[in-house]
């Protein structure tokens, strides 16, 4: 049997207070994120709601008529056709790009390699009109690289304006975003098990797909998903270069939230909705592979 002892000159209150503390300081992280609670459904789960809820609501009541008519319309699996093609390529190219770019920079000097990233950095905030300015200075009909290209016979039907010109436009602006994720990924290899493949008479062809590439592979499918949403969710290039005139699925949504004739948003929700789906979709696929690949180094 145990009995608690009390000092001369202490009461109860002077026990019960380290309790009490103890408790605020467990509560106060969860005070502390309330304001990220709400800031997170404000932004994120209220307008996903919101759009889910709306997706089924076809004249005044609860149908899927809005899934079926996005469905049956060549037109907008002509822009979910055309949106994929830009963001699976543009994110292939990019990230092939990117890998190449990170992996010279770890060869470099540091004061080099800091002076890319900075510069890389600051282009990945150079997007959506600013860029499709640029790009029509330099590429455009008349612009400056294009008539220097055809007057040597250097540039064939290129249409800055058409898929290619879209597809280089989505290039550019993938190729620092994938360099700004990729870069802390290549920490995780080490410069001596190259030295050692070396030795034991592997070549660097051999390194690169036996050993670097597998430790690797985690960061790169993500950063592949990653480069996938930013692509299909680009609007203000495409708009500003084509002016709303390339069927992509960012533009059809738009036209149905903003247009001048038909206003649709139940129909541009159940289209968000597809897109959403389609997302969550590519992100289980990448999962898995991230799966497969950390239990094939197992």
């Amino acid at each position: 049997m145990s009995s608690s002892v009390i000092t001369p000159g202490s009461n109860e209150s002077d026990c019960v207070k380290p309790k009490s503390r103890s408790w605020l300081q467990r509560i106060k992280p969860v005070f502390c994120l309330i304001p990220f609670v709400v800031f997170y459904y404000l932004f994120q789960l209220a307008p996903m709601i919101w759009v889910l809820i709306n997706s089924f609501i076809y004249d005044d009541q609860f149908a899927l008529d809005n899934y079926f008519e996005v469905l049956d319309s060549a037109f907008m699996m002509q822009a979910f056709g055309n949106s994929l093609w830009l963001s699976v390529w543009s994110s292939i190219v990019g990230l092939g790009i990117a890998t190449l770019l990170v992996s010279s920079l770890r060869r470099v000097d540091s004061k080099i390699r800091d002076g890319v990233i900075a510069f890389t950095n600051m282009s990945s905030n150079f997007s959506g009109v600013p860029l499709s300015f640029a790009f029509i200075i330099i590429l455009g009909t008349n612009g400056a690289v294009t008539l220097l290209l055809k007057q040597y016979g250097l540039l064939g039907d290129f249409d800055l304006y058409g898929k290619w010109g879209l597809l280089a436009i989505y290039i550019y602006f993938q190729i620092p975003l994938a360099v700004l994720l990729l870069y802390p990924a290549f920490d995780a290899l080490s410069d001596d098990w190259q030295a050692a493949a070396a030795l034991l008479g592997a070549k660097t062809s051999q390194y690169w797909t036996k050993i670097a590439l597998p430790v690797l592979s985690p960061a790169l499918f993500g950063t592949f998903i990653i480069l996938i949403a930013n692509a299909i969710g680009a609007y203000a290039s495409v708009y500003a270069l084509t002016s709303g005139n390339y069927n992509v699925i960012t533009i059809r949504i738009a036209s149905l939230v903003s247009g001048d004739l038909f206003l649709e948003p139940n129909l541009a929700a159940a289209i968000s909705v597809i897109l959403m789906l389609l997302l969550a979709f590519i992100t289980i696929i990448n999962q898995w592979l991230i799966s497969k690949s950390y239990a094939g180094r197992k």
